[in-house]
């Protein structure tokens, strides 16, 4: 029997960040997997980033994570989205080589100290004296460890739909852990059954690309990890089509058949993310919808068809594939299918990602009810921060709604749990103008190295970025004469100053800014794109982020005023019977926490403050 500081079960994108947290800490690290060409695979779309995905994927990036420079060396196509509106919402977006980005994190868990790669399935976990665990798996190896991350995935009984066929499998055709969720519920964890999906891949040969609209890559913007400072190649592009009204009339006259819409499937899908059958029923008005067609990798002609997630028979996928402009002779090379899958209520966690009243078990990924690469990422590497930061006995990293993305995510799923697979999107975070993609190392790689997780080769950047943003702010009070810069104001629709004028002033004008400027008068010819960018954003919306500090400065108060782990909430009549009841539930661990829970009403955490605040003096 071998002993390992740490287990991670489950080598997807959650479990591949948990291990490489674990082990780059000094743990000793086995990571188990069912299936080892299944490490970091894209089981569904072949991109990785998006609408407030691409901020998540940056922050793992500042703490010391990996996907970020996993896709910066396999991406294909890079674009930013919403890059007309503002920086809040702009989110970079890359398509991936699918068959790329799976062997490159493969090839780094390989080689990275510490961490121990195997293929096996984990049919039973059990707690032990002095808090040890005991791992066992399907071939009856047996496994000791102090801590251990479940990083599942969709991989928990899960059973895969189309039509009325059905499949005890994992995506794409892996197998599955059948036994572990009852382990699970020995251990007197709540279970869901949540469903995902995906659509069809056809063969690119067959698209009629002449008759689509093309979607183009971006070179001068941000790349996803602060290591990456070479600029990729875009060496592929997207296509744009649409459903049409032949497409939804073939759907409508075959709902009966549609397990999505006929009751066959039990678990709760995506509402942010729904089937295109789905679509149609909720959408009745819609005349179309929009599809993307993806490459996968550039060592394979399959084509993914984004936003066509289905779980029809198979012979109605090609009637509705073939209803499509550009896809009239589609040739399909794999269905489109719908997985059921088991989680768990993540209420039961703390916000470390740690199981209530189990210590050094800890949950990370879709297992605990959230859907998407990227939100499983996160999670991942916070549990294996947490994990190790518990294993040397030190206190754990809870980060905050104003810290990032991450903090929302986390916060949102184990203070208000989730009813379907959650998704991360940017109106859910409160401060997102502050919590950008430029300024994610700013934010936390601090928090990273505090932790040990980010290496001397990432605090140099780190430490030479904010050297360079001291440098170029300096310039700003930079004059400026009015016959310099008046041919400039007007060929930006701007009035001319009537006297001298600072760069910062210039960046106050609406049609003007860094960009623009430095192709004029070459004053930051010296940085990088980024720095640039990083300082325009500053300046542009420097009014915005104070008023988000003051909000942020608020909200501390609340966060900062923390609740003792042993305050018994039923004794005190003071507060509603409901509000007793959810706050005994979560435990949360301060008053900003409980505030955000559901049935807790504002003037439940007016009492509740008291009586905290009376409980800390008697004691």
């Amino acid at each position: 029997m071998e002993f390992f500081d740490a287990i991670v079960i489950g080598a997807g994108h959650a479990g591949c960040e948990s291990a490489l947290a674990l082990a780059r800490t000094g743990n000793k690290t086995l990571l188990l997997t069912l299936s080892l060409d299944a490490v970091a695979f894209l089981a569904c779309n072949p991109s990785i980033g998006g609408t407030a995905k691409g901020q998540l994927v940056t922050e793992i990036d500042a703490l010391g994570g990996e996907m970020g420079v996993n896709t910066d060396k396999t991406l294909i196509q890079l674009r930013m989205l919403n890059g007309g509106k503002g920086p809040a919402v702009q989110s970079l977006r890359a398509q991936t080589d699918k068959n790329q980005y799976h062997s490159q994190m493969k090839l780094t868990l390989e080689k990275t100290e510490n961490l121990y790669l195997r293929q096996g399935e984990v049919v039973d976990i059990k707690e032990l004296a002095n808090n040890e665990k005991e791992v066992k798996t399907a071939t009856n190896l047996t496994y000791r460890c102090k801590a251990i991350v479940f990083a599942t995935g969709v991989y928990l009984k899960s059973k895969i739909i189309i039509g009325d066929y059905t499949k005890d499998s994992g995506p794409n055709g892996f197998s599955n852990a059948q036994k572990l969720s009852g382990s699970l519920k020995t251990l007197g964890i709540q279970l869901l059954r949540f469903k995902t999906g995906t659509p069809a891949r056809i063969n690119g040969r067959s698209i009629d690309y002449s008759s689509l609209e093309v979607q183009k890559g971006e070179e001068e913007i941000q790349n996803f990890s602060f290591l990456t400072k070479k600029k990729r190649k875009n060496t592929a592009v997207c296509y744009l089509t649409y459903t049409n009204l032949q497409t939804h009339k073939i759907i409508q006259e075959n709902l009966d058949k549609a397990p999505a819409i006929s009751g066959m499937i039990k678990g709760i899908g995506p509402r942010y993310c729904p089937s295109i059958e789905t679509k149609i029923v909720r959408f009745a008005d819609k005349d179309r919808h929009q599809l993307f067609l993806e490459p996968e990798s550039l060592s394979t002609q399959e084509v993914y068809i984004q936003g066509f997630s289905t779980s029809m028979p198979v012979d109605i996928q090609e009637q509705m594939i073939h209803s499509i402009k550009g896809l009239e002779k589609a040739e399909i090379m794999r269905d489109g299918y719908a997985i059921e899958y088991d989680c768990i209520e993540p209420t039961q966690l703390n916000p470390t990602l740690e199981l209530k009243g189990h210590n050094g078990l800890f949950f990370a990924g879709q297992i605990n009810g959230t859907s998407g690469y990227e939100e499983a990422a996160a999670q991942g590497i916070i549990a294996g921060i947490n994990a190790n930061l518990y294993l040397k006995g030190k206190e754990q990293l809870v980060l905050k709604r104003s810290d990032g993305y991450i903090g929302v995510l986390i916060d949102d799923i184990v203070t208000k749990g989730t009813n379907e697979p959650y998704r991360m999107m940017t109106s859910r975070a409160e401060y997102r103008l502050l919590l950008r993609q430029d300024n994610a190392d700013l934010r936390l790689t601090e928090i990273g190295r505090k932790v040990g997780l980010v290496d001397n080769r990432r605090w140099r950047v780190f430490l030479k970025k904010k050297k360079e943003l001291n440098r170029i702010f300096s310039l700003l009070q930079t004059k400026f004469k009015v016959e310099e810069v008046k041919d400039f104001y007007i060929a930006n629709n701007e009035n001319p100053p009537k006297e001298s004028v600072t760069v910062e002033a210039m960046l106050k004008r609406s049609n003007i800014d860094a960009f623009k400027i430095n192709n004029k008068f070459h004053i930051f010819d010296s940085f990088s794109y980024e720095i640039i960018n990083e300082m325009n954003i500053s300046i542009k919306y420097e009014g915005y982020i104070k008023q988000q500090l003051d909000e942020i400065e608020k909200f501390k108060k609340q966060e900062n005023t923390l609740i003792p782990q042993n305050f018994d909430y039923n004794k005190y009549n003071g507060l509603r019977l409901e509000a007793r009841e959810k706050l005994a539930q979560i435990k949360p661990l301060s008053i900003g926490q409980a505030s955000r829970i559901s049935g807790v009403s504002p003037s439940d955490i007016a009492v509740l403050s008291v009586l905290v605040k009376k409980f800390k003096e008697e004691k």
